[in-house]
């Protein structure tokens, strides 16, 4: 007697061939998930960074009270963070800045500007209009979020960190200061970093003079040195 044939399962439309998924079905689903987008949330429409907050709420009182300003248009304010970074390898190797640029786009949270040379120096190897670098300028609330991150994270990561410089004032209220190595950064993964790149890091207040400004930056916790 002929034997019975065994009925054969069908398979799903789209989906793999009937019977145990193999290796390489469960690295192919794997490999799915992994590539998923994440979801985007947008702020609360009443998102305000922690330390505009406190500035609004704490230091505006403390300065008025320190110098009697007679206007609360005169209390000082910081307009602006620019961040600088400099790539000296870039007449080598022009992927360099790209490298850099990029590093400095996930520290800043924006897109950087490539900054260029303005004239030929032959000594330096260095062409006009030669990439050399990249900078970015914050405000508002991406200015208050990375001043967050930079007190109270990066600093205390520096090695052998003693303070910040209370001179390094430009005479109008300006800030600034280097840092050499920007893997002290949360942004930045050192397994992923090819190289480490310097930055500097530049706070312009409205401020009229290096006084006013110092004692802002001190209600911000900057950690200058005594």
């Amino acid at each position: 007697m002929a034997e019975k044939e065994k009925p054969v399962k069908a398979a799903k439309a789209g989906g793999p061939p009937a019977g145990k998924p193999g290796k390489e079905a469960k690295g192919a689903k794997a490999s799915k998930a992994d590539a998923a987008p994440r979801e985007w949330k947008p702020r609360p429409a009443d998102y305000k960074p922690r330390l505009k907050t406190h500035y609004e709420k704490v230091v505006r009182g403390q300065l008025k009270d320190k110098f009697a300003y007679a206007n609360p248009m005169q209390i000082p304010r910081i307009e602006k963070i620019v961040l600088n970074m400099g790539v000296g390898e870039a007449t080598v190797d022009r992927k360099k800045v790209d490298s850099a640029a990029g590093d400095l786009a996930l520290i800043a949270g924006q897109k950087p500007l490539l900054t260029k040379s303005t004239k030929s120096i032959a000594t330096f190897k260095v062409r006009e209009g030669m990439t050399l670098g990249a900078k970015v300028t914050l405000r508002g609330d991406r200015m208050y979020e990375f001043l967050d991150r930079f007190v109270t994270i990066a600093l205390p990561r520096v090695k052998d960190f003693r303070g910040l410089n209370p001179k390094s004032f430009d005479g109008r209220g300006n800030f600034a200061c280097g840092l050499k190595e920007h893997i002290v950064f949360p942004e930045i993964d050192y397994d992923k970093v090819d190289q480490v790149w310097g930055l500097d890091v530049i706070v312009v207040t409205s401020a009229n003079t290096d006084d006013e400004a110092r004692e802002l930056l001190r209600a911000f916790n900057f950690p200058f040195r005594s």
